[in-house]
């Protein structure tokens, strides 16, 4: 007789799925180790397994661009920098030329460089170590002439695992899989970003636990919640059944309205607009309903290259974006690199913590240029459209005046220059950072607007490392210290005439619309999936009784007594999310 388990992991892509389960482990190769002679032929094969490597990996980055709306592909960008990085490639050398076999040679830097890596205390370069060991492992296959590994499955079923490499996630057959789960990895794995980008549920974290579940269990997935279900009872699966069918339902009801306005029950108007990170986004954001962009990410500029952007490729890619919101609102975050965003080309300083380091506005310290470049580019574009700048990371009062002085400087530039820029343009800062929060009525003096990154300001304000899957399940936006601080943003901003909008995966959330609502939070902005879901709850509710939900999640003490208040208030006006 089987057992019934409850697990419970880190919710890291929405959705539900039930079905039995396959399991993928990583089996590691047995590497020879032999001495060589013939140099120069053992570097052709490795040369050789390189190229095979990367058009392996090549075929992996259309096969997601092809598949998916978003621009995740860029995953395997990175995997190729691993298969041209001088360093990596010149220690493999160097052992070959010392007389070793090609393939521990490589495997030999692999390893050395993945420890390196591992060693270092934050959870992104742990995602990095296992790009790099993914990387070795197709190359030194393609050495010694074995079959890349690809799990064949011939009927829907939910993978887990301990960790899925990109390659494991990528290869599988996307009509056969119904979920991911791990016991290993956080919200910004490399299985929840690509889950996210397929549109599958995912649970990750869930711990070695996990690993003791026999193959072809039956499970529930709750990609909402992060509650995972083995062998659960014929009526849980039929209570189950009942709410996928309610979502599923719910959804496309959603869709069918997506593109009429968001206006409360009451007659309230609410901006739901989309976060983006590149014209796939902005494409896919328009064709679900959003009314604008509330976080333009302009990140995906800056990578998968080997020098800065000019100015004129800034503004060619910029107009190309904005010109999918002719009429509507674009609020663009200027470069938000350091933290978990590296650029290999600019050379940042190693950080133990860089996610409190040298990042956003901060790095208008040693690199004002790349600031003023982008401006200059933003004003250039943004003829015509309603265009509105934000900054990232601003926790001081003189950061704001300095980013306004220099925004005033470019424009000027291009008066004298007699190029054509955009002439209204609202400036604004993202509260991320706890201080900012705290000093919002000051800062609200010097700014057009606020937008709140829920994501950045939990785990400022909760000092817990989201990407960190021992301790994620602590950084809710549903705490009430979170809350408090939201409440006071939108409180100070409103008592100045300014507007609030918030960027982070909280708007998105459906338990905490309400909430969001009752605190008169003007703008919510979301994953361009989200629009329309969110967009037809806001349609159920009204203002009063978001107001009076507001205010009992404030006086609550844990999250998961705010999450109780919306679900009842939910039931009591038959709302189902």
């Amino acid at each position: 007789m089987r057992i019934r388990k409850q697990l419970t992991g880190i919710p890291a892509a929405p959705g539900l799925a039930k079905g039995s389960i396959v399991t993928i482990s990583n089996q590691n190769i047995t590497i020879p180790d032999y001495p060589i002679e013939d140099t120069e032929s053992e570097i052709f094969r490795f040369v050789s397994a390189r190229a095979a490597a990367k058009d392996d990996i090549s075929a992996f980055k259309e096969k997601v661009k092809s598949e998916t709306d978003s621009n995740e592909a860029e995953i395997f960008e990175a995997h190729m920098m691993f298969l041209d990085d001088d360093s990596l490639i010149s220690l493999a050398e160097q052992e070959i030329v010392a007389g070793k076999n090609a393939e521990s040679a490589w495997m030999k830097a692999v390893d050395f460089f993945a420890k390196q890596l591992e060693a270092i205390p934050d959870p992104m370069f742990a995602s990095r170590a296992m790009d790099v060991r993914d990387v070795g492992q197709r190359v030194v296959r393609h050495m010694m002439g074995l079959n890349q590994e690809v799990t064949k499955l011939t009927r829907p079923v939910i993978v887990t695992g301990r960790d899925l490499t990109p390659s494991d996630t990528v290869s599988l057959d996307k009509r056969m899989v119904l979920a991911f789960v791990t016991a290993e990895g956080g919200p910004t794995s490399h299985t929840a970003i690509l889950a996210k980008a397929f549109g599958l549920p995912a649970v990750v974290g869930l711990g070695e636990a996990l690993m003791t579940v026999e193959e072809d269990a039956y499970m529930l997935v709750d990609g909402n919640s992060g509650v995972v279900v083995v062998n659960p009872s014929d009526d849980e699966i039929a209570v189950f059944s009942d709410r996928q069918r309610a979502a599923n339902e719910a959804l496309h009801a959603a869709l069918a309205v997506a593109f009429e306005p968001a206006l409360t029950k009451d007659g309230m108007a609410v901006e739901v607009v989309a976060n983006i990170g590149g014209n796939d986004d902005a494409i896919f954001a328009h064709e679900n309903g959003a009314e604008g962009v509330g976080l333009f990410r302009t990140e995906f500029l800056y990578l998968d290259r080997n020098s800065l952007p000019t100015e004129e490729e800034q503004v060619k890619a910029y107009t190309q974006i904005f010109s999918h919101f002719k009429g509507q609102p674009v609020v663009v975050r200027t470069l938000d690199i350091g933290g978990d965003k590296e650029i290999p080309y600019m050379n940042f300083p190693k950080e133990l913590n860089p996610f409190l380091g040298w990042r956003g506005v901060r790095m208008l310290d040693g690199r004002e240029d790349i600031f003023r470049e982008q401006i200059r580019s933003l004003l250039r574009a943004g003829v015509g459209v309603d265009l509105r700048i934000m900054v990232p990371m601003i926790a001081v009062d003189e950061e704001v005046h300095a980013v306004r002085k220099i925004l005033n400087e470019e424009r000027d530039k291009l008066i004298n220059d007699g190029l054509p820029y955009a002439e209204k343009v609202q400036f604004g800062i993202m509260v991320e950072v706890p201080s900012a929060a705290i000093m919002a009525d000051r800062l609200a003096n010097g700014v057009d607007f606020f937008s709140i990154g829920t994501n950045d300001l939990t785990q400022y304000t909760l000092a817990v490392d989201r990407t960190n899957s021992q301790v994620a399940h602590l950084a809710s936006a549903f705490n009430p210290a979170v809350l408090y601080l939201i409440d006071r943003t939108i409180k100070c901003a409103h008592e100045k005439g300014r507007w609030v909008g918030l960027c982070g995966e909280f708007a998105g959330e459906p338990l905490a619309v309400p909430i969001l609502l009752g605190l008169g939070l003007d703008e919510f902005s979301m994953s361009p999936a989200r629009v329309p879901v969110i967009k037809q709850i806001i349609r159920k509710l009204d203002m009063q009784t978001c107001k009076v939900i507001a205010q009992k999640a404030l006086l609550a003490v844990t999250p998961e007594e705010v999450k109780e208040i919306v679900r009842k208030s939910y039931l009591e006006l038959g709302i189902s999310v």
